[in-house]
């Protein structure tokens, strides 16, 4: 979906996001995008799409910014992280820290492609160490489609509103087929089976909001181990890109 979607954009060594793209991308009518604003965001999105043209086959990873090391989510996601880029998988990250440090930590001392997607405050940005490559966003819906574009497979640890907004975003994309079906793994079945066994029972069974396929969208594991071995099982099956 990334190469796809980056090959129709580019173009002469070019990337271009007309007005109509932008006015999609952002939900809004054409006659709305327009002035210093949409050459400001069609400049954040050409620098977007050419930063993930540096990456082939990637896993991006997503989770709480409050871990700490030496939490089991924290040592899960770097170990999963070291795991994925001894297979040749690039880490995205939003590039803060937390989850997105660990993962970052992991593929950094694995010898990995380890990249960060950041967004500005005032001026700075907040990148943790670990992170090769970055770039940064001054708004938070071009770096959430960047985010959405980047990888062939989509990982998340225990993590707070932004977390289980990215998760819901890319489940909803899936189920209403606005993209293609792109792997979501949730690792720690501590923190994602209680909100899983609401989606089935209360959302599904109770209130039949969603089909029971929609559930399928996502897998759970308990760890990194688990989570490595399905996603090398869903390379193997060609249910991930790997070109």
């Amino acid at each position: 979906m990334k190469k796809k979607l980056i090959k129709e954009m580019h173009k002469s060594g070019q990337i271009c996001l007309p007005a109509a793209t932008i006015g999609k991308l952002m939900n809004l009518p054409p006659e709305r995008v327009g002035g210093m604003r949409l050459t400001r965001i069609t400049q954040e999105f050409a620098r977007g799409f050419h930063f993930l043209r540096n990456y082939g086959k990637s896993a991006t990873f997503f989770g709480s910014a409050r871990c700490v090391a030496g939490d089991k989510h924290y040592e899960e996601a770097k170990k999963l992280a070291s795991l994925l880029s001894k297979d040749d998988f690039a880490v995205i990250t939003g590039g803060g820290p937390g989850i997105m440090e660990a993962a970052n930590k992991g593929a950094n001392e694995a010898g990995g492609q380890s990249a960060g997607i950041n967004i500005q405050f005032d001026h700075t940005q907040n990148v943790n160490p670990y992170v090769k490559e970055s770039i940064s966003f001054h708004y938070f819906f071009a770096r959430k489609v960047m985010l959405a574009f980047a990888s062939e497979v989509y990982i998340f640890f225990a993590g707070g509103f932004g977390t289980l907004d990215e998760f819901f975003e890319l489940i909803t994309l899936i189920q209403t087929r606005k993209i293609d079906p792109i792997p979501i793994i949730l690792v720690g079945k501590d923190y994602w089976a209680p909100l899983l066994k609401w989606i089935e029972k209360d959302v599904y069974e109770k209130r039949s909001n969603i089909d029971k396929e929609d559930m399928k969208i996502y897998r759970l594991v308990k760890d990194a181990n688990e989570a490595a071995h399905v996603i090398k099982k869903l390379v193997k099956k060609d249910n991930i890109r790997t070109a």
